[in-house]
Order: C-alpha cells, then sequence, then structure tokens
C-alpha cells in the first residue's frame, strides 16, 4: 500500500501542472452567477436544470453528474459571499501545496463517488459535504492556522475539524441511505489523506498518547510510541546521488530521494528546520 502511495505522489508530481488550474474560482464564480441567477428568478428555471436529479439523469441529462456542485444556495448574500471566498481561499490553498492535477483528481473523486451512491441507492447529492471535504483537508494540512469565528475570535483550524468530524458521525443516525452520504461525499477526503486524517489531532496530544500507551504496555515501558501517519516512512541510510537541498529531519528524506514532496521550514521550531509536508504539521517541535 505504500509503495501505491508513493508512486501516485511520484505521478501526481510528474504531472501536477496538468489538468484545470485554478478549478475553484471557476466553480465559485459560477455558483456566484447561478445564486445572481436565483435571485433574479424566483423560478429558478437555471438551479433546477443544473441541479442533481436521479430521474433526469437516467433519462439522458447527463449533465447534471458534473454540474451539482455549482448549485450552492448560501442564504443572503453576505453569507454567501463570505462562504463562496472561504471555498476558494481553501481550495487554492490546496492546489498550491499539491499541485493541479492532484487537485483536480481530489475534487473530482468526490464528486464521483456522490454521483455512484445517489444514482444506486438515490438521495440528493449537493456541494455541501464536497466542500467540507476541502476544509478538512486544509485543516490537516495546517492545523495550526487560525480561523475568526465571528470575524473576531481566532479559532484553530483543527478544532473546526473535530467538530466537523463529529456532525459526520451525528448524521449516521438518520435512515437510510440518508446516513451515509456524509461518509461517501468525504470518501476523497479519507481516500487522498488516510491515517494522515490523525494530523487534525495537535501533535502534543499524539506524544501524550503514546506515552500513555506505553506506560500501559509493560514491554514498552520506559519507550514513547510515536504516532506516524500512513504516508510516514522510515528515513533512508543510502546517500542521496546528487546534492539536496532540503532534507526533513523526522524521516530523513530529501528532494532527491523523493522530488514528488514539498520540503518546508517550520516557524515554531528554534533554528532553522526543514519538514517534509507529511511531517511539517506532524512534528514535535524543536525548543
Amino acid at each position: 500500500m505504500k509503495d501505491l502511495r508513493r508512486n501516485f505522489n511520484r505521478f501526481c508530481f510528474k504531472n501536477r501542472d496538468k489538468g484545470i488550474p485554478n478549478l475553484m474560482l471557476y466553480l465559485t464564480i459560477g455558483s456566484a452567477i447561478m445564486y445572481v441567477m436565483s435571485q433574479i428568478d424566483p423560478s429558478n428555471v437555471l438551479y433546477h436544470t443544473f441541479r442533481f436529479d436521479r430521474q433526469a439523469i437516467l433519462h439522458g441529462q447527463i449533465w447534471r453528474l458534473f454540474t451539482y456542485p455549482l448549485c450552492y444556495n448560501g442564504g443572503t448574500v453576505f453569507m454567501t459571499a463570505i462562504t463562496l471566498f472561504c471555498y476558494w481561499s481553501l481550495g487554492q490553498a490546496i492546489e498550491n501545496l499539491w499541485g493541479t492535477f492532484r487537485f483536480n483528481i481530489f475534487y473530482f473523486t468526490g464528486v464521483v463517488l456522490m454521483d455512484v451512491y445517489c444514482l444506486i441507492f438515490g438521495g440528493q447529492a449537493d456541494v455541501y459535504y464536497l466542500n467540507l471535504s476541502l476544509f478538512l483537508s486544509y485543516a490537516t494540512l495546517y492545523p495550526d492556522a487560525n480561523f475568526l469565528l465571528f470575524f473576531i475570535i481566532p479559532v484553530k483550524a483543527w478544532i473546526f475539524a473535530l467538530l466537523d468530524l463529529i456532525m459526520v458521525i451525528l448524521g449516521l443516525f438518520n435512515p437510510f441511505p440518508y446516513n451515509l452520504f456524509p461518509l461517501v461525499a468525504l470518501g476523497n477526503y479519507f481516500l487522498f489523506f488516510g491515517k494522515d486524517v490523525l494530523n487534525v489531532i495537535p501533535v502534543d496530544w499524539r506524544v501524550n498518547a503514546g506515552r500513555v500507551a506505553s506506560k500501559a504496555n509493560p514491554a514498552n515501558r520506559g519507550k514513547t510510541i510515536p504516532f506516524h501517519s500512513a504516508g510516514s516512512y522510515q528515513a533512508t541510510h543510502a546517500s542521496p546521488t546528487a546534492p539536496y537541498h532540503h532534507k526533513c529531519t523526522v524521516c530523513g528524506r530529501t528532494d532527491v530521494s523523493n522530488p514528488e514532496l514539498e520540503f518546508r521550514y517550520c516557524s515554531k521550531c528554534n533554528g532553522y528546520h526543514c519538514y517534509c509536508e507529511e511531517h511539517i504539521n506532524n512534528h514535535v517541535h524543536i525548543q
């Protein structure tokens, strides 16, 4: 599984500039146009033409499989503008990190998963949970990022992410098939991150949990059990074939041995310590 993941990362890195650049920009503009048209036309003809409709799709209106992400209705003009701006900002940040190709696959995987599930079991596919996967992805990549609650109170991204995951779990108590719809809609998030979803939990919590686990098991007494993500690999002992510019402090991978990875420096560590994209938010800060 690790080899498959590594090959996929390398393939996405080699083709990172392919696909639809600024995908979220086009989607937010399209959603804004859809919202304005719905306000102008009370009958919402355009909205009902583009939204997901299982019976209409089975009768040949296949464009609905891909146009329903444009059918966003956020209520007031102010809330719609803020929400669409947030979706664009989150998507742009993820695309800048991953590259266009990987982000396109991520987003369209969520669309296809919802299409398949709703065509088989029924239900209404919408953009809410698909865009929620963007927020969860951003919170996993940048758990210490701050969001302003009510534009005043700074709240860590991982807190919002955990609250969203709790809402998804509560949704499992809804009647079938609606109870599984949130999980299917977030399938792209779980597929792309795997055990890396643990990154939304603060590093200090994971380290403390590892210490508790080591004390509970006599065989591990005196040791700290590390919480590694699914994408983490052991540091290689082989010397790189060429001089490298960046080397991860945790796993030892370099921009030569793993050119598909992004490397960044941690601003919270004392000194200049470099980390790969899988450990930049998953390490104990060096003080």
